[in-house]
């Protein structure tokens, strides 16, 4: 009886498992466009956002490697573990995706990927 509660439990454990597999893969190839909405002052701490306009400062941090930018008077940070795959500039103009969060009092857009951001023709 131990033998085949074991033997559900490591079935259990390999569906659990599969599913959480596909589900990534399914949830990685959807567009972010479909889950975002436009970011504003009011949108929600650790909502999808979307932001599109001209970098207006950008700078990289001098420690730790970040990418800090300006779009439309709303604070963009870019980690180091992908700042080293993105080129800005100001005057670029861009398209972006990412996670609003409150750090020291002030709002920003984190990215999460280098291909949350593309820069777009001038405008």
């Amino acid at each position: 009886m131990f033998v085949r509660q074991e033997r559900i439990a490591f079935l259990l454990l390999c569906f659990v498992s599969v599913s959480i597999i596909a589900t990534t893969f399914i949830l990685s190839g959807i567009d972010k466009s479909i889950l975002a909405s436009d970011y504003t002052p009011r949108s929600d701490e650790g909502s999808l956002v979307h932001l599109e306009g001209e970098i207006k400062e950008v700078h990289t941090t001098k420690t730790g490697g970040h990418i800090l930018a300006t779009i439309n008077g709303t604070a963009i940070f870019i980690p180091a573990t992908i700042a080293g795959e993105v080129v800005l500039h100001e005057g670029d103009y861009v398209s972006l995706y990412g996670l609003v969060q409150t750090y020291q009092g002030e709002r920003e857009v984190v990215l999460n990927s280098p291909s949350d951001i593309t820069i777009l023709p001038e405008r």
